[in-house]
């Protein structure tokens, strides 16, 4: 069986601190577990509900920082990129370059991605089914990307409400070697706190375990020490403290 993909760290990046916490944390539990765990963070949100949201501290830093954690952690990097240039700076220092569901319809940012990153991960739009995702797959395939995984997190039907329909992982598998299941973005509710995001945090250990009976080759987790208190996404983050029993519990059913 294929050791899975564990993908993990918070929304956005937020101070030093915070995030070399995170980064801290992750990387013992990898050791504790003895499986790789890819950190995650975004250096820019554009996509936020509120133009006063708390968006990042921007490529040129960002960078920086995802650097400084890869080298001092040795763990790989997962960060997203907004615009096709992003993707050559980008590149340079994330292990995956991931294109947010939003812009998965993007074929410049697809194409930027193919062109440079070791590999890429599309998101599945919000708006798009299981096998609609096989036209972003070959773009990115076309456009001579080495690895392309794709991400499960829900289908919206308006109403600030997103709905898993697990049947995609399997649709996504006929065509893609590689499907990850966003656990934490799945049980969102864009926009449901008016300004911002709410989310179900409590679904999170159940959509990874439901994720796991249909195939799931990885799990991607937004976490925080203090989701209440992240800039970002905080509703629908796993708290830190519990980032091990899910990751343990979860690979413990065979």
């Amino acid at each position: 069986m294929t050791t899975p993909r564990i993908i993990a760290g918070p929304c956005v990046i937020e101070s030093t601190e915070v995030m070399e916490h995170i980064a801290s944390t992750i990387r013992d539990i990898s050791e504790r577990i003895g499986m790789k765990i890819i950190f995650k963070a975004s250096f820019d949100k554009a996509n936020r509900t509120s133009i006063d949201s708390y968006r990042g501290v921007g490529i040129e830093r960002g960078l920086q920082i995802l650097s400084d954690i890869k080298s001092r952690y040795g763990l790989d990097i997962l960060t997203d990129i907004h615009e096709a240039w992003q993707a050559e700076p980008v590149a340079e220092v994330a292990d995956v370059v991931q294109i947010p569901a939003l812009l998965s319809r993007q074929t410049d940012i697809i194409v930027a991605a193919a062109r440079h990153a070791k590999v890429v991960n599309i998101k599945k739009g919000q708006f798009l089914s299981g096998m609609d995702m096989q036209h972003p797959y070959l773009k990115a395939i076309e456009s001579g990307a080495k690895e392309v995984w794709l991400t499960e997190r829900g289908n919206m039907f308006g109403y600030n409400n997103l709905v898993v329909d697990f049947r995609n992982i399997v649709d996504m598998h006929t065509f893609a070697p590689t499907v990850i299941m966003d656990c934490t973005h799945s049980v969102q509710r864009p926009g449901g706190m008016g300004t911002k995001s709410g989310g179900n945090r409590e679904m999170i250990p159940h959509m990874a375990l439901a994720a796991k009976a249909f195939g799931a080759d990885g799990y991607f987790f937004e976490v925080h020490p203090t989701p209440d208190e992240a800039l970002c996404d905080g509703a629908n983050s796993l708290s830190l403290d519990d980032l091990e029993i899910t990751l343990t519990s979860l690979l413990s059913i065979k």
